[in-house]
């Protein structure tokens, strides 16, 4: 019975030590909800807490728009030059597609949305904020002419701080480049959507990012020309609370609508079947 009187030896504590990658975590701008990032990412970096949008990359909208399978980029060939002999202009760029890993501010695709054929530009704001340069406005245009020509939807996001300086006046005649292949579209009756993200802003918020037949933009975008000093340093008055969010805009007839990101697809492919009057696609149903 020797057993009965065994010594208990005292439990040893574990030693190891667990390692958190340093990345599992993400943090909410807007409400500082802390989540993994996983969360974030199977949300599409919308917060889980306070549903705030965070910023997206170009080609993260595309597979969120477009069919599996059926992207196929265009005008690939196109680069920004220094036309103006701008100071640090090519050191910018090449920054710019290093850091981004884009060639410009915009990517262009065609594919399928909800088997609907469509023509859709993204810009991208992490190519120096998403500044209208040479190479947005004619890559829009070539775009703009692949629709004609094909009669494709036309879809545009939009993610800008406006012109790029360093491109001067070539930067501003965009506006009207862009503006003239939508005006193209219109006379055609082929279908634009244009889909405004945080931020829409400047030349891009004065020109094509107001034309579409449809305007959409996401939940709390920053939608405007001007920043709120220079408006209020100009009328001389106080402006209301959120005046350049898109649920402002939307009460006071600027957009049409403020769609959550996970519905977007499912409604941008319900406008373009209204406009264009074909029939809901195979395995696709109203919401």
């Amino acid at each position: 019975m020797a057993w009965f009187r065994k010594e208990k030896k005292p439990r040893q504590p574990r030693r190891e030590k667990h390692e958190i990658p340093a990345d599992a975590w993400e943090k909410c701008e807007k409400c500082g909800h802390t989540d993994i990032r996983e969360k974030f990412v199977r949300n599409l970096n919308v917060c889980p807490n306070c549903e705030h949008h965070r910023r997206i990359r170009a080609l993260e909208y595309v597979s969120l728009l477009l069919d599996e399978g059926s992207a196929e980029e265009t005008e690939t060939e196109i680069h920004s030059t220094d036309p103006l002999g701008f100071p640090e202009y090519p050191q910018r760029l090449d920054k710019a597609i290093a850091k981004s890993g884009e060639g410009d501010a915009i990517l262009t695709f065609t594919g399928q949305l909800m088997e609907l054929p469509v023509c859709l530009g993204v810009m991208d704001f992490a190519f120096m904020g998403g500044s209208m340069g040479s190479v947005v406005g004619e890559k829009i245009a070539r775009l703009g002419q692949k629709a004609v020509e094909r009669k494709f939807s036309f879809i545009l996001v939009s993610a800008s701080g406006g012109a790029r300086m360093q491109e001067g006046v070539l930067s501003l005649m965009q506006m009207a480049k862009a503006a003239a292949i939508l005006s193209q579209l219109a006379e055609r009756r082929i279908p634009y959507v244009s889909i405004l993200t945080n931020p829409t802003t400047g030349g891009v918020s004065a020109s094509y990012a107001m034309l579409g037949d449809a305007i959409l933009a996401e939940p709390g975008a920053v939608i405007g020309f001007a920043g709120p000093r220079v408006i209020k340093q100009t009328i001389g008055q106080d402006l209301p609370e959120g005046f350049q969010t898109s649920e402002f805009l939307l009460e006071h007839g600027m957009v049409d609508a403020v769609v959550h990101r996970k519905d977007l697809k499912h409604t941008v492919g319900q406008l373009l079947r209204h406009m264009s009057g074909k029939p809901a696609a195979t395995g696709w149903t109203a919401a």
